[in-house]
């Protein structure tokens, strides 16, 4: 269950963020974006937002697929 849990929060994240950031990704990218932004911001504003439960998890996804989105712009491939 926790997989699939991370790959629909990870789909959540990702949609929101390429939509935000006006990012045109595959669905696997987006997942993928998702997913690595719920690692990034997942572990560090759960922590911050314990008492959101699973509302803070959703928030600090989005928030690290924003950030890993602003990094693939700065220092990807151009």
């Amino acid at each position: 269950m926790g997989v699939i849990w991370l790959l629909i929060v990870g789909a959540a994240a990702g949609f929101l963020a390429t939509r935000i950031m006006d990012v045109k990704a595959s669905v696997p990218a987006t997942i993928a974006i998702g997913m690595g932004g719920a690692l990034i911001g997942g572990m560090v504003l759960r922590m911050a937002l314990a008492f959101m439960g699973m509302l803070g998890g959703l928030v600090g996804a989005v928030l690290g697929a924003l950030l890993l989105i602003w990094l693939w712009q700065q220092y990807g491939p151009k």
